[in-house]
């Protein structure tokens, strides 16, 4: 049922007592009127722009479309859905009212409704928060948040993610493009790489089965060589983090950290710990690995040389970039400072 001249006009009424208040115009309007149906509390701003853009409470139908007339009983009923249930899509709520999806988008739209995504955050228990916390003030009391050197291997395989969203192909006839998944033939490449103060090195292509040996073996000739080229100073500075997998875990690659870096190592087993499950406070995941992967997997990867190319360019990409890397570490403090505002909780919403 739609709203009559006169409720309309109670409407409007009780708006200009609330001075455009809608929550304050509906509670005074269900207090002069219990025995009626309450509106939308949006209804009264828009039953308010009506009146002062055409000059009368009568709504402009639509001529040749009384389907998808657009009413002030639509209007509420929609916005009643989305109370419910804001996750519904317009195009549910339009086959739902028997109205077309533009017409749903437009009232949401009106008023000042608007689609925001979902962000996925990694699941935390109870015990993470403090731990959390105390990364932040430890970082902050010693000031070693650009002296750190995040290491980390991620795997490429030749079914990455790819997003042909916005994929076309501009021709005057259909040409019926395709793109094969699902191959038979696999590959993939275990890299390593590392991020400090502005400087990412990398990649290193690591065997596919890495145990403690070998890993000791890369930190004792390989690293060493990677860090070369960096400034003396930050190199005596340095601190190595690396995360609790079983091969950094392993006894040998222990005692190369304490011998090589004696106090100045985190993680699992190290004089220093990171928090569990928090690679949002890690560059290497928050920004690195994802952003590397968009660039590898923007087109389809026919081979194992192709993919390892298509890794060494994307690092290349990343270093031509002088501000990148900068801005990745002030976003690190940025989200640390996050996470103790939150006492250790999830906190991308804040950023």
């Amino acid at each position: 049922m739609d709203f009559t001249y006169q409720e309309q006009a109670d409407i409007h009424i009780m708006f200009g007592r609330a001075f455009g208040n809608c929550v304050e115009a509906r509670r005074l309007y269900h207090e002069a009127f219990p025995n009626r149906r309450v509106p939308h509390r949006t209804v009264f701003a828009r039953v308010d722009r009506n009146l002062r853009e055409t000059g009368t409470f009568q709504r402009q139908e639509v001529v040749g479309r009384p389907r998808n007339a657009r009413t002030l009983a639509l209007e509420e009923r929609v916005l009643d859905r989305i109370e419910e249930d804001p996750s519904l899509s317009t195009r549910i709520i339009a086959n739902q009212e028997g109205s077309s999806q533009s017409t749903v988008w437009r009232i949401l739209h009106d008023m000042l409704l608007y689609p925001y995504h979902i962000q996925r955050v990694q699941a935390l228990e109870e015990r993470d928060f403090l731990p959390r916390v105390h990364s932040f003030n430890w970082l902050e009391e010693n000031r070693v948040a650009f002296e750190i050197l995040f290491t980390d291997e991620a795997g490429f395989t030749r079914n990455g993610i790819f997003n042909f969203h916005n994929n076309h192909l501009w021709t005057d006839e259909n040409p019926h493009a395709t793109v094969q998944k699902a191959h038979q033939q696999q590959f993939s490449l275990n890299v390593w790489t590392g991020i400090i103060d502005g400087h990412l090195k990398g990649p290193v292509f690591m065997p596919q089965r890495l145990n403690g040996q070998i890993y000791t073996i890369f930190l004792q000739n390989e690293l060493p060589q990677i860090l070369e080229n960096l400034p003396l100073q930050l190199r005596a500075q340095m601190w190595f983090m690396h995360d609790g997998a079983p091969p950094h875990f392993s006894i040998l690659a222990r005692e190369h950290l304490n011998h090589a870096y004696q106090n100045r190592w985190i993680d699992r087993g190290g004089p220093v710990a990171w928090p569990p499950r928090s690679p949002d406070l890690n560059p290497l995941d928050f920004y690195l690995w994802g952003y590397l992967k968009q660039l590898v997997y923007s087109r389809p990867i026919p081979n194992i040389d192709v993919l390892r190319q298509r890794i060494k360019e994307g690092f290349q990409t990343i270093k031509n970039n002088p501000r990148i890397l900068p801005r990745v570490h002030h976003n690190l403090i940025k989200r640390l400072r996050a996470c103790r505002d939150a006492n250790g909780n999830n906190f991308e919403h804040f950023l």
